[in-house]
Formats: structure tokens, C-alpha cells, sequence
């Protein structure tokens, strides 16, 4: 007997399966859109002077958080500043690092 995916039901008599939006399918289309950080979204109107966080710096760059601190170590990444407990990077700096071709 064919498997269907959760999506899916069995086909109708023309053998054309019948597609449908579940629930589940709604609340993981609208995580994964609020799962883009608002700093990433509007990085382009952001002025130089601000800061973002590093799901931001992981995402401008697609790399992930061990390679944000490894490149920050080594200096291929701006070094990143504390503000209150809170660890952000100087946009300016990640947009002179992104004008160069990144990494």
C-alpha cells in the first residue's frame, strides 16, 4: 500500500492526490518567517553606527556561531563589543567585511 505525506490524501478516482494545508504545516511556515531576526530583515536601512546580534552576523554570512567566534579571533570578522550582557557587532564593520567579498 503507497505511504502519503502528511499533506497529501489517498488520490481521488482519477488518481490525483488531493493536497491540503494542515495545521502544523500553517504554524511551521510562521515560525520559520518569524525565525528571520527584524536587525537581518532591515540590515540594508540599518544605519552604520548600530549593532546586531550574532544570529544576525551568522545569517549575513552563513556560517555558524563557532565560526562567528573563530573569524572574530583570527580578525576576519570585526571584534564583537559588549553592551551590558548582551554580545554585538558594529554594522559599519560587517558592511566594510561584506564590501570586501566576506570570507
Amino acid at each position: 500500500m503507497p505511504r502519503y505525506s502528511a499533506t497529501q490524501s489517498k488520490p481521488d478516482k482519477k488518481g490525483v492526490p488531493h493536497t491540503h494545508n494542515s495545521p502544523t504545516s500553517d504554524r511551521l511556515k510562521a515560525k520559520s518567517e518569524k525565525a528571520i531576526p527584524a536587525a537581518l530583515r532591515d540590515f540594508d536601512s540599518l544605519p552604520n553606527s548600530a549593532n546586531v546580534r550574532q544570529p544576525v552576523v551568522e545569517a549575513l554570512f552563513g556560517i555558524s556561531a563557532t565560526t562567528v567566534w573563530r573569524r572574530s579571533k583570527n580578525g576576519l570578522l570585526p571584534t564583537p563589543i559588549r553592551l551590558g550582557g548582551t554580545t554585538v557587532w558594529n554594522v559599519g564593520q560587517l558592511r566594510s567585511i561584506l564590501g570586501k567579498g566576506g570570507e
